[in-house]
């Protein structure tokens, strides 16, 4: 079974940089192949990887809802489209989940789904799900464990506020999750202390803080993924730091 670490946290914490900085982590460790998954609705793990996507699993149910190819049985066609909707790259590759797009059930298209991502999953070492806040993408890989959930909040009281929310959703869907750590992305020295305070208020465990680094800003702004920051950004060299003390 490949290890599997989940990220979620509310829009704007920076969770989808710190889901690539730890697929770059995973395979400068050698814990390869990884599966990097854009679970969240908003979709733009690609852009922080440097990769393109073409066609979404999102896309796959909607086509199955308007009919099959004469010839192909509907799990003949999802295996298809989850092949076709793999993006790969040297030691890792994305796949994204997307939004379904109109009324109706997807119930059907949901299960195949599952299924055939389940066969996915195993063929990888590890697995990084970026999810939204919801949790609902997560929810539905009921047959893989989460190990590990990494909850993002940026500096702020309403962030951690909402940390606090994710990790109690979590417990209410009875996501099976192996820990869950909390990170303060985003964070100025000055505050770390009381934001740290705050944490433990809504009783999180606070795995690690990264602090605010103008090198992320200029790469967002300049539409370089982030997953090419150098080992001396102030960023990578807090998030290597935390993933150490996961992983070893």
């Amino acid at each position: 079974m490949p290890y599997c670490i989940g990220l979620a946290g509310k829009g704007g914490t920076g969770k989808t940089t710190i889901a690539g900085l730890l697929v770059k982590y995973l395979v400068e460790k050698k814990r390869i192949p990884v599966l990097a998954v854009d679970a969240d609705s908003n979709a733009n793990f690609n852009e922080v990887l440097g990769l393109k996507v073409e066609e979404t699993l999102g896309d796959a149910r909607e086509e199955m809802k308007k009919g099959v190819a004469t010839g192909m049985t509907k799990d003949v066609f999802m295996e298809m489209k989850l092949e076709q909707a793999v993006v790969e790259a040297e030691d890792f590759d994305l796949i994204v989940m997307g939004r379904p797009e109109g009324a109706g059930c997807y119930c059907a298209a949901n299960t195949l789904l599952t299924q055939y991502l389940s066969r996915l999953i195993d063929n990888y070492t590890s697995v990084v799900i970026d999810n939204e806040a919801g949790m609902e993408h997560i929810s539905r890989l009921t047959t893989n464990n989460i190990d590990i959930l990494l909850i993002i909040s940026d500096a702020s009281r309403r962030g951690i506020l909402s940390a606090a929310r994710i990790s109690e959703l979590t417990d209410e869907l009875g996501v099976r999750i192996g820990k869950k750590l909390f990170i303060i992305n985003q964070v100025r020295e000055e505050r770390k202390d009381d934001l740290i305070k705050v944490a433990e208020e809504f009783g999180l465990d606070v795995a690690g803080i990264i602090p605010e680094d103008k090198n992320v800003r200029d790469f967002d702004l300049r539409g370089i993924p982030t997953i090419n920051l150098e080992k001396e950004s102030n960023a990578i060299k807090a998030a290597y730091e935390i993933f150490n003390n996961i992983f070893y």
